[in-house]
């Protein structure tokens, strides 16, 4: 397969996927605390691709270690925790609307510490689509359509450090491959991390074999296998075979997916919301297109 049709498989299913785990951390939050919601994803996700790391152990790369450590903590570990935090404020529409925000701050930290290239054209694609979710955010939260500081501005810390490990890997880790670069991060960096973040939160003292908690950690395996270990793999797929800002532009389309699994949840959405997610659509039309790059 060509590398531009896969990128562009890769960018629609991982936006099916990423867009689909605001309402699986809703659903989660049902049965757990933000904490232990956050700890059980990257735990399971370890658990699942531990057999992967210990196969492949010989390639861990112990030259890039403090790279991956950074990737991991800040891809894959804070942002778990932020995300379910300010979803008890927040409906899962909003959460995916912030995350959208994404490819600005991919923008900013790559210019400011990666000194990444980009065009013109890019940063045009990327302010109409932001134009687009701005109408959405505008457009109501699902919750009476009320202002809320904390959780957005929690929303807004994890989004930037996605960006902080989208170009740490864009710019660090492109030697290892996706798969193994996914079962390291999980299963070695951050399984004792989650592992004793669970443990602290008093998951093990409470927790019995009910159809509550059943229930919840079916949501949260759900989370843990697809939103997570699948979808960190195709996403670091996707930073290889293209850039930091075009591979962040999955949060652009996110939104839309979210809305949806929102709207039939019951939760409220408004026509400003739909012209927002067409102005979005618009906006990754414009960044498609080619042009040469300019040096920033």
């Amino acid at each position: 397969m060509n590398t531009d049709k896969e990128k562009w498989i890769l960018l629609i299913v991982l936006t099916i996927i990423w867009g689909s785990s605001f309402i699986l951390i809703k659903k989660s939050l049902e049965h757990f605390s933000p904490y232990q919601v956050g700890a059980l994803r990257v735990l399971i996700t370890g658990i699942i691709l531990m057999p992967v790391a210990i196969s492949k152990y010989r390639l861990f790369p112990k030259k890039h270690l403090k790279w991956l450590i950074v990737a991991a903590f800040t891809g894959n570990f804070i942002p778990m925790f932020l995300f379910p935090i300010a979803e008890t404020e927040v409906s899962s529409s909003i959460a995916g609307i912030i995350n959208s925000m994404m490819p600005i701050f991919v923008i900013i930290v790559g210019a400011l510490i990666w000194k990444f290239d980009t065009t013109n054209r890019q940063i045009v694609g990327t302010m109409i689509s932001f134009a687009g979710v701005c109408l959405l955010a505008f457009g109501g939260d699902g919750e009476g359509g009320k202002f809320k500081l904390i959780p957005i501005l929690l929303l807004l810390l994890a989004t930037l450090c996605y960006a902080l490990s989208t170009t740490t890997v864009k710019s660090k880790l492109m030697d290892v491959s996706s798969t193994i670069l996914s079962a390291f991060v999980f299963s070695f960096v951050l399984f004792f991390p989650s592992l004793i973040a669970l443990t602290f939160t008093g998951f093990f003292s409470t927790f019995s074999f009910n159809e509550d908690n059943m229930l919840g950690l079916m949501f949260v395996g759900l989370l843990s296998i697809f939103g997570t270990g699948l979808a960190m793999t195709l996403n670091y797929r996707l930073l290889k075979v293209s850039t930091p800002l075009f591979a962040s532009t999955v949060t652009l389309l996110m939104p839309i997916v979210a809305i949806i699994w929102g709207f039939l949840d019951g939760e409220k959405l408004s026509f400003l919301q739909f012209v927002g997610a067409g102005v979005i659509i618009g906006g990754l039309i414009f960044l498609r297109a080619k042009t040469a790059v300019i040096k920033k």
